[in-house]
């Protein structure tokens, strides 16, 4: 998910949001890399067991193809070990540097997760990607240290290459990848179903979005919470939240919500060309709540100025990039994280296989023919 989701990864992975905006791709505070370490859910021994579950539940099988990914540290490491570890007979990984850490960072927590599975060896780190790397990978991801992928890049991709997106269709964000160049190539943008129960990152919403207000000091357990949600998020959120003891009503839009004494706002809204929450959404929430009432941002734009006008208290405190999630997957464990890039790997390499693009499969489609 960038939305989706969008996200979460306890590591140097970038942020264009919206970990994944997807929205899973998501910012991180800059602390992340001081504390995930240290947690016990994240060690490379629990990462690579999560991993094996992962590859076995899907049946992930890059046997004989070539994959261009990402090096990254924390719980993204994962991704281009993944795909070593499941067959691919070369994976080439771009490290970056970042407030997250360094290339070597990167490299060494990669590689010292494959090393004892015996894969470290056919992982390629770069530092650039050159045409000649372009023109022999059969899966590209879409993470977040290749976006975006330009039309200069894709033009050097071969025929049969497929992009992974790595989290749903429907949470694709134009300025991760140029569609049009993809569909002048007829070279297929591949999303994951993320509800399919090889993968199931959904389930992971409700207690992402409990641990996001037990953050900012809230219970939850007895607590009102408003749900602005228009997307498929809506029941895992909403059952979530109910299964941890909140009296939750959803609306489809700041507009909808009535007058009642809730305890905080849940933000869930598809992102647009513009703030879902502006000026006129943030007075008509306040006309609508009482004092104190917290305004939670998981996925979507808001006009933090706004909100803070109409004196609303925002969680995070910290602004959340464009389309990206308020929150990191990894918040409540490395699990999300190893499903969604299997997930996200198993998709593309469905479709690069010719297998038949389902409702209930693996893999959807980005809609470039359109």
């Amino acid at each position: 998910m960038n939305p989706v989701f969008a996200a979460a990864m306890a590591g140097s992975h970038s942020t264009t949001g919206i970990e994944a905006g997807t929205a899973f791709t998501q910012p991180r505070p800059a602390d992340t890399d001081k504390r995930i370490p240290s947690r016990p859910g994240f060690s490379p021994v629990r990462l690579r067991t999560l991993m094996k579950l992962a590859v076995e539940r899907t049946g992930l099988d890059l046997s004989e193809l070539t994959v261009l990914t990402e090096a990254a540290t924390g719980a993204y490491a994962v991704t281009a070990v993944l795909a070593a570890m499941s067959g691919a007979k070369h994976v080439y990984a771009l490290a970056k540097a970042g407030r997250h850490g360094t290339v070597a960072d990167a490299k060494q927590e990669t590689l010292e997760l494959a090393a004892p599975l015996g894969v470290a060896d056919r992982i390629e780190i770069l530092e650039k990607i050159s045409p000649e790397v372009l023109c022999n990978v059969d899966i590209i991801t879409n993470s977040g240290h290749l976006r975006p992928l330009t039309a200069p890049l894709i033009a050097h991709l071969r025929n049969d290459a497929v992009i992974a997106l790595m989290f749903e269709a429907w949470e694709f964000r134009r300025e991760d990848l140029d569609i049009e160049a993809c569909a002048r190539r007829k070279i297929p943008v591949v999303g994951v179903n993320e509800r399919h129960p090889a993968v199931d990152v959904f389930s992971f919403l409700g207690p992402l979005a409990v641990k996001q207000l037990h953050d900012c000091g809230l219970a939850v357990l007895g607590n009102r919470i408003g749900l602005l949600c228009d997307n498929d998020f809506l029941v895992p959120l909403r059952t979530g939240l109910a299964s941890s003891g909140a009296s939750v009503t959803t609306f489809d839009s700041a507009a909808a919500v009535h007058l009642e004494g809730w305890e905080a706002f849940v933000v869930a809204l598809q992102p647009a060309a513009a703030p879902r929450i502006g000026q006129a959404e943030a007075a008509h929430l306040a006309a609508c709540a009482p004092a104190g009432a917290v305004v939670v941002q998981f996925w979507g734009d808001v006009d933090r100025a706004a909100l803070a006008r109409n004196g609303f208290s925002l969680w995070p405190t910290q602004p959340v990039g464009q389309g990206h999630m308020g929150i990191l997957l990894s918040e409540i464990g490395p699990e999300p994280i190893v499903r969604l890039q299997t997930g996200g790997l198993r998709a593309a390499e469905w479709v690069w296989r010719g297998g038949a693009v389902t409702r209930d499969g693996f893999a959807q489609l980005v809609p470039w023919q359109e």
